[in-house]
């Protein structure tokens, strides 16, 4: 094999093992700081939204976890664009075994006796108010079994979703147009896992009503949407610079590749 290809292989495996380590990571910070719950209009400096939605009127508060989100769905694109469905899939799976995992690890922390002196010298806040810090510990890491269900179920029939629409529409547009199947496929396996996640971990597991689980749903949906929109040119920019990394012909190549075979096992 020529000393062109050795490289070009090297760089093709270094490339995937760079974008599963990227996918991995945001998905399990998204899954550790989902639980903090932030006002986007306030983040912006606007007033409430109050966005009319079945029957109420609803602002913009969301889970901290949508900061990562995003890198998570580019991610899927990408590694779909340039290693197929079969790589999308086993860096889904291989996710999911690790967010299930975390909750694991993480919920058999919280039941650890605390030390005597940790709870001295973190008596306070930072505006002296009293606090228990090992119940506050344990009131944000401890996730019920419904969110954790939920979390995984939705993560992995959005991913499932995301790369099954993102490889028809490449085959329908001839591999033309990437916004359209990355932005496509996005917007079609969000509008499921919005409500999926919120549907098992409070609805099914919790005391939510139907129209609560639809309100909330359309309000994650909605900004999930726009931030899908809005990160189209990142995805042009991760693509020039696989061009630039792997070199155009080899990119082309690869993504061509990647197409055959996603073709082939529909």
């Amino acid at each position: 094999m020529p000393t062109s290809d050795n490289t070009f292989e090297q760089k093709k495996q270094f490339l995937f093992l760079f974008l599963c380590g990227l996918f991995l990571t945001n998905a399990l910070i998204a899954e550790i700081i989902g639980v903090k719950i932030f006002s986007v209009e306030s983040l912006l400096g606007t007033g409430p939204a109050q966005l009319p939605i079945f029957g109420t009127k609803l602002d913009f508060n969301m889970s901290a976890g949508v900061v990562n989100w995003p890198i998570v769905f580019i991610t899927s694109d990408i590694i779909n664009e340039y290693f197929g469905k079969k790589g999308v899939r086993r860096i889904s799976y291989l996710t999911a075994g690790f967010i299930a995992y975390m909750y694991i690890a993480i919920y058999s922390t919280t039941s650890l006796p605390p030390a005597k002196f940790w709870l001295e010298i973190n008596n306070q806040d930072s505006y002296g108010n009293s606090m228990n810090i090992d119940g506050a510990f344990n009131q944000i890491f401890r996730q019920g079994l419904g969110i954790m269900l939920g979390s995984i179920v939705a993560f992995l029939i959005g991913q499932v979703l995301d790369v099954t629409v993102f490889s028809w529409l490449r085959r329908r547009t001839a591999g033309k147009y990437i916004w359209l199947r990355a932005t496509g496929s996005t917007l079609f396996s969000q509008l499921i896992d919005s409500f999926v996640v919120i549907f098992i971990a409070f609805y099914l597991f919790g005391n939510w009503s139907a129209t609560q689980v639809l309100q909330v749903g359309s309000i994650n949906y909605i900004y999930k949407g726009c931030v899908a929109l809005l990160t189209t040119p990142v995805l042009y920019g991760a693509h020039y610079l696989i061009d630039q990394y792997l070199g155009k012909e080899y990119a082309h190549q690869l993504a061509n590749e990647a197409a055959a075979s996603s073709f082939s096992a529909m």
